[in-house]
């Protein structure tokens, strides 16, 4: 099933684009569209993840052949990142916010917003009782959002 939307959406450099998104293919993005995460949840998980894929963590299974992401100075002035430097800049945000969500939801946190894993295959895997992920989850991306600075 497809259920396609239109965003705006903030890269890391500060740059909006336009995007659809298939609400179906994201575990964190089909519980904000039934109402179980809050939008600064969904926009705190979405820039983990935004982190996680720039940072190159994911396996890779294909040659990539996307231009370096653009970065702004203190002036203000875009200018091209060395893609070496924006993975480690990545990867440092990413740390940090997985530090910031502590250990206890670190894992939640992972399994379902980088790893695409659905809340009952998590909890199964965790060994946790039925719907104790989605509760732990928030509570994961609340710090998330204030590593962030979300409001």
């Amino acid at each position: 099933m497809r259920e396609l939307v239109e965003r705006v959406v903030e890269d890391t450099a500060g740059l909006k684009r336009r995007v659809t998104v298939n609400l179906a293919e994201s575990p964190l993005a089909w519980l904000a569209s039934r109402g179980h995460v809050s939008t600064r949840q969904l926009e705190a998980g979405e820039r983990l993840r935004s982190d996680y894929e720039m940072a190159a963590l994911g396996p890779r299974v294909t040659m990539r052949w996307d231009p370096a992401p653009v970065g702004r100075t203190p002036g203000g002035v875009a200018e091209r990142l060395d893609p070496t430097l924006a993975q480690i800049s990545a990867r440092r945000r990413f740390d940090g916010a997985v530090e910031a969500a502590g250990p206890g939801l670190a894992d939640i946190l992972w399994r379902v917003v980088c790893a695409g894993e659905g809340i009952g295959p998590a909890e199964k895997a965790l060994g946790w009782p039925s719907r104790a992920g989605k509760l732990v989850l928030c509570f994961a991306l609340d710090r998330v959002a204030d590593f962030y600075g979300l409001k």
